[in-house]
């Protein structure tokens, strides 16, 4: 049997003693599951489950309390916040809820700048950035600045900066969530063609169940605090997906219900 990619084992946080009172309540706790190479996995769970600690952790930009993150077969580092190595080396990128764009550079200069603090800028990974830029349809906005694109521009810019340099792991923290339905639809399609592109292994968390079922292979449902899976299904819809029709395929209905029945 194939190792996973990434294992996640009896993962637990809280935070620390504050003002002298008593320890934190958990915010994890006793949370596994694995993530196989290629997977898309979609993470669904209630406001305050811990979601963002959950990718925050994986992405060694925050410690643990407990438990294991295993990555290729290998133990990360996660109770020591000097041993922490924020991206595991380039290997995990982090696409947040904010864009993070630098608004003195263009769209060009931003999605080339993970490349050139890497040191790997060359005509090679500046034709495949160029390529990802026409991909999501910002082929002709390379030289405008953030404050020149909408907000969906913005998004589609921040996901191919991430993409541009590679990392076999890419965590989502709601990256759509603050948009309109129709731009909101428009990047799960941009999002789903990308990742046909090369297959990345990708978590994105979502507080919306049709998102997870439209772009997910797999949803993890996590519980309320102390977080832990209360479900894990998987979602057989055949791809390529029809996005914006997802909900009228006949295995729609009853998966919603049995995932909306978890978060409740």
């Amino acid at each position: 049997m194939e190792e996973p990619l990434l294992e996640i084992r009896g993962l637990a946080k809280r935070f620390g003693k504050r003002s002298g009172r008593e320890l934190a309540p958990w915010i994890i706790q006793d949370l596994t599951f694995s993530v196989s190479e290629g997977e898309f996995l979609t993470v669904i769970g209630p406001s305050g489950a811990g979601k963002t600690t959950l990718l925050n952790i994986i992405a060694q930009i925050d410690v643990a309390s407990g438990g294991e993150v295993r990555f290729q077969s290998q133990s990360a580092p996660i109770d020591d916040l000097k041993a922490l190595q924020p991206g595991l080396a380039c290997r995990i990128g982090y696409v947040t809820q904010d864009d993070h764009l630098l608004p003195w550079r263009t769209t060009l200069q931003n999605v080339l700048f993970p490349l050139t603090v890497q040191g790997r800028l060359n005509a090679e990974t500046r034709t495949r950035a160029e390529m990802l830029i026409r991909t999501v349809g910002l082929g002709g906005f390379e030289n405008h600045y953030p404050h020149e694109l909408s907000g969906g521009m913005r998004k589609r810019a921040a996901l191919i900066r991430t993409l541009v340099y590679n990392p076999p792991v890419i965590l989502m923290d709601e990256p759509f969530g603050a948009l309109d339905a129709q731009t909101r639809t428009q990047l799960q399609e941009d999002l789903l063609r990308l990742w046909n592109l090369g297959k990345k292994t990708i978590i994105f968390v979502t507080h919306d169940i049709a998102e997870a079922i439209a772009l997910g292979d797999r949803t993890l449902v996590l519980s309320r605090q102390p977080s832990h899976v209360a479900g894990k299904h998987a979602i057989t819809i055949p791809r390529p997906r029809d996005v914006r029709g997802i909900m009228t395929h006949p295995e729609f209905g009853a998966l919603y219900q049995r995932i909306r029945a978890q978060l409740q």
